[in-house]
């Protein structure tokens, strides 16, 4: 992980650029792989327009493809108090009891501890399950978000933006009350399927992994027929993607952890490729930085299961990643940071070159009407 230098400044403003609201996609486009697609030579900034499927020309049997197969889940909940006012509910990440007891979480009600001042377990029901939400609605610790007449939730601790609340219900019916969690800028109700890629196996995100949903079965298996390696890892999308910078510097901005899982056998093959001087191709800023945040100083992928919070920025030297295929980003989003780290070339000097490519590659896409966000268009970085 990139560690902040004691008195540098990267500016968050240097990340800023604007976007006409009519460039902001609003439904999917159908099908999938009829997306547009520029493509960005980050050692000359030379830009090229294309189409999505134009991939099956553009990758071969020297490259190899790499998804994030996590899956949303219905993580928007909408519920009430006891007096009727309305509560939002956004789920973030599953916390298991233990982690919940082991923490000594503290409300405001009366909690029975042990002679040693640790929590009983009992006390806080361990019936149910625990997630970290953001709450939309004036709330007190203890207070009830009912979901359903039998169904609710309970504001167990609050903070600065994250609360943790515990809801007497399993994961699997939380989720039937739930809706697609799409962001605020699309304005039109969409179905979870629109919000899902067509390989999508592990449940957990509260966002999608969008580069991905670009994809078709029938590109996909053209794509294997020309000998492009295709791999899959998965990290569970969380507020580590998606919350925004709020401090003027960069550096002084800090990522939530999201857990990463790449298998032994997928590892082993990952590592192949990279030796074999193989492209890895990441599609998305999820795919990215799970490679290297799981991959050590030797630049191989070590297996497992981990928490990351990997923050990349200009600057950052890739261990991993060779080419990115991703979505036009937010302004002054972790993700527009990542991809100007990405089209910096080795020989620049500035750190700042990243960001201008990026920047005339975004000014052009738009001069073409290219549609922005999640549900828009795609680029290519090589």
């Amino acid at each position: 992980m990139n560690k902040p230098n004691i008195g540098k400044i990267i500016p968050t403003s240097d990340f800023d650029y604007h976007l006409p609201q009519s460039r902001i996609g609003q439904s999917p486009i159908k099908p999938r792989d009829s997306a547009r697609l520029l493509i960005l030579d980050k050692k000359n900034g030379k830009i090229e327009h294309r189409i999505f499927r134009d991939l099956e020309n553009l990758l071969g049997s020297g490259d190899v493809l790499v998804l994030n197969n996590s899956k949303v889940i219905p993580a928007r909940l909408y519920g009430h108090k006891d007096s009727g006012g309305k509560v939002e509910i956004f789920l973030l990440k599953k916390i298991s009891s233990e982690a919940v007891i082991a923490s000594g979480v503290k409300r405001s009600v009366a909690i029975p501890r042990d002679p040693h001042g640790r929590l009983i377990t009992t006390s806080l029901g361990m019936t149910g399950v625990f997630w970290e939400c953001l709450v939309r609605g004036k709330l007190k610790v203890g207070q009830k978000i009912f979901l359903q007449k039998n169904i609710w939730g309970e504001l167990i601790q609050k903070g600065d933006q994250v609360n943790l609340v515990k809801f007497n219900c399993s994961d699997k019916k939380l989720f039937s009350l739930g809706v697609t969690p799409t962001p605020p800028y699309i304005k039109r109700k969409a179905k979870l399927e629109d919000y899902q890629t067509i390989y999508a196996k592990s449940m957990g995100s509260v966002a999608a992994p969008t580069a991905g949903l670009h994809f078709t079965k029938r590109l996909l298996d053209k794509l294997k027929k020309k000998g492009v390696q295709i791999e899959y890892l998965t990290l569970h999308v969380g507020m580590g993607t998606f919350a925004p910078v709020k401090s003027e510097n960069i550096l002084e901005h800090k990522m939530h952890s999201e857990l990463a899982i790449v298998d032994g056998k997928t590892a082993d093959r990952l590592n192949k490729y990279k030796h074999d001087g193989k492209r890895i191709v990441a599609v998305g800023t999820t795919s990215v930085r799970t490679l290297e945040a799981l991959a050590g100083e030797d630049r191989k992928i070590k297996a497992g299961e981990k928490w990351v919070n990997i923050f990349i920025y200009p600057g950052y030297k890739f261990k991993f990643v060779d080419s990115i295929i991703t979505n036009f980003h937010l302004p002054k989003s972790t993700l527009m940071m990542l991809v100007s780290a990405f089209a910096e070339a080795t020989a620049d000097k500035s750190a700042s070159s990243g960001v201008n490519k990026i920047k005339k590659a975004y000014a052009e896409a738009i001069k073409k009407e290219y549609r922005f966000y999640s549900f828009g268009d795609a680029m290519m970085i090589n």
